[in-house]
């Protein structure tokens, strides 16, 4: 049986790193709303699938979104949605 840890592990982000993700965020927000797609549609099927054609290449958007993993992504989609919370 392997040795399984049972203490938490932390897992932390630089804020410069946070700063940007929420910027490309919005980038990419602004560009699929202008080229007529549902954001949360496409960014979820960005997401679960990691296919970048998910995003629109409008506004270098697909470019913006990919120099983010998509770990940070998801950080970034759960530190807002807390931060209301």
């Amino acid at each position: 049986m392997p040795n399984v840890s049972q203490e938490t592990m932390m897992f932390r982000v630089d804020n410069d790193e946070n700063m940007a993700a929420a910027a490309i965020i919005a980038t990419v927000n602004k560009a699929l709303k202008d080229k007529g797609y549902n954001p949360v549609n496409q960014i979820v099927g960005y997401l679960l699938s990691g296919d970048p054609t998910y995003i629109t290449s409008f506004n270098n958007a697909r470019g913006l979104i990919r120099k983010l993993e998509r770990d940070e992504l998801l950080e970034e989609f759960v530190r807002a949605y807390l931060k209301d919370k």
